[in-house]
């Protein structure tokens, strides 16, 4: 089974929390403070592995939580930080953030890494908190929460040419010919309902990457019929080699399918008009077939190769190989996402709001709702069990302006302020 999109969840590792500890040792008075920080949580990696082909794995896993960072010891030891979790991934694999739509990484070479979520900061000790007015403060953190989201891995084939073209004119049969690989093939429509992969040699030795890519039909883009599953992995090719019927023995006219298809690619995206094609005319040896190539020719305006071909009888496939590796050779790699090349540094300013560090709501109940990720993070980082935190906590609030807007919200003593589940009482 090919699997080539699926959803997952990822989450960095949370930091190590900091100790709260003194030195006690006999003959050294007033040891101080000796609690060491945590460590730092591992981040979730995504690794390049060529050996890989779909994404099948994550259809059986599609949780992964990278581990914490160790907690910090007495006499200053700080916690180990957590090692990293790679997870392994297809080349051609495009990971984006589920609820932005944002892309966050595109892995194409072997060996290419990203980092999917980060772990959280490891918390620090109460060595860390020691000031002349405080020289042994009770205060130390919770180590830092690490990222979590859940993301969307599409796979693009990584393949130099891609077939394309109707159902029923021949892709399948045109790869079985030209390379050992083993599409199933029948005389129905939609028989090819995964994209198949063939290396191809030409008689002087030069090799490409073919895919056949189920067929498309009108209105593919907008999600009609089989194809629109697979107009993804054309993005990644090269040269686009198109498949057109010239026997006509389905009823349609090869001109109308050869500018449906090219419709459909456009709407897809725009940037695969630039792609050069390169026409196959197939089943040569019908009835009719001549005639149609004739007509076909009069009314194309667009000035790409057209190659008469047979894939059952193989007449014309020399030729055509030829000219589709001449044409490999001579362009260059589509980015998917433009990079600049000139070797220019510049710097793009946008005007972005300020991030809010917390916003003020009001339930039914009247308990006021004190929610942003600032506040939540440092709750989550606060030790709640240690007076020295607790007030910490409060102060840090406090200079945020936190009280101040509860104030201005109506808040008065007694009231309940809620932050994530838990509930405190507003003292004025």
């Amino acid at each position: 089974m090919f699997i080539d999109q699926v959803k997952v969840y990822t989450k960095g590792g949370d930091g190590g929390n900091g100790m709260v500890a003194f030195r006690r040792e006999k003959y050294v008075p007033k040891g101080g403070p000796a609690g060491g920080d945590g460590g730092h949580g591992a981040d979730v990696i995504f690794e390049v592995d060529e050996g890989l082909r779909t994404l099948m794995d994550f259809r059986y896993q599609r949780h992964f939580k990278a581990p914490r960072g160790e907690h910090g010891m007495s006499k200053n030891q700080h916690g180990r930080n957590a090692e990293d979790m790679v997870v392994k991934v297809p080349p051609g694999t495009v990971v984006k953030d589920d609820d932005t739509g944002e892309t966050i990484a595109d892995l194409v070479q072997h060996g290419q890494r990203a980092v999917i979520t980060k772990g959280g900061r490891g918390g620090r000790g109460n060595s860390r908190f020691a000031t002349p007015a405080n020289p042994a403060p009770e205060l130390s953190e919770k180590g830092e929460p690490g990222q979590e989201r859940y993301i969307v891995m599409e796979l693009k084939l990584l393949a130099d040419v891609g077939l394309v073209g109707f159902p029923s004119v021949g892709k399948s049969t045109l790869l079985s010919v030209v390379s050992a690989a083993k599409p199933k093939i029948a005389s129905y429509h939609f028989t090819t309902i995964v994209p198949n992969l063939g290396m191809v040699e030409t008689g002087d030795g030069r090799s490409f990457v073919m895919a056949d890519l189920p067929g498309l039909i009108e209105g593919a883009h907008e999600g009609v019929g089989l194809g629109h599953q697979f107009l993804r992995h054309i993005e990644r090719t090269r040269v686009i080699v198109h498949v057109i019927d010239m026997s006509g023995m389905e009823g349609r006219d090869p001109y109308e399918d050869y500018l449906t298809i090219n419709e459909e690619l456009k709407q897809y995206n725009l940037r695969l008009t630039e792609r050069p094609q390169i026409i196959v005319a197939n089943k040569m040896d019908m009835p009719d077939a001549e005639e149609n190539l004739k007509i076909f020719k009069e009314k194309m305006q667009e000035d790409y190769p057209v190659f008469p071909i047979s894939a059952v009888t193989r007449q014309g496939l020399a030729e055509l190989l030829y000219a589709v590796a001449d044409k490999v050779e001579t362009t260059s790699e589509f980015p998917i996402h433009e990079e600049e090349e000139t070797g220019i540094h510049r710097v793009l300013y946008k005007h972005e709001e300020e991030e809010r560090e917390f916003e003020i709501t009001r339930d039914p109940d009247g308990t006021f709702v004190v929610s942003g990720a600032k506040i939540e993070r440092l709750f989550k980082m606060t030790d709640f069990s240690r007076e020295d935190s607790t007030r910490r906590f409060a102060r840090q609030l406090r200079s945020y302006g936190v009280d101040e807007a509860l104030r201005e919200r109506g808040a008065e003593n007694g009231d309940t302020i809620r932050l994530l589940k838990y509930e405190f009482e507003f003292v004025d």
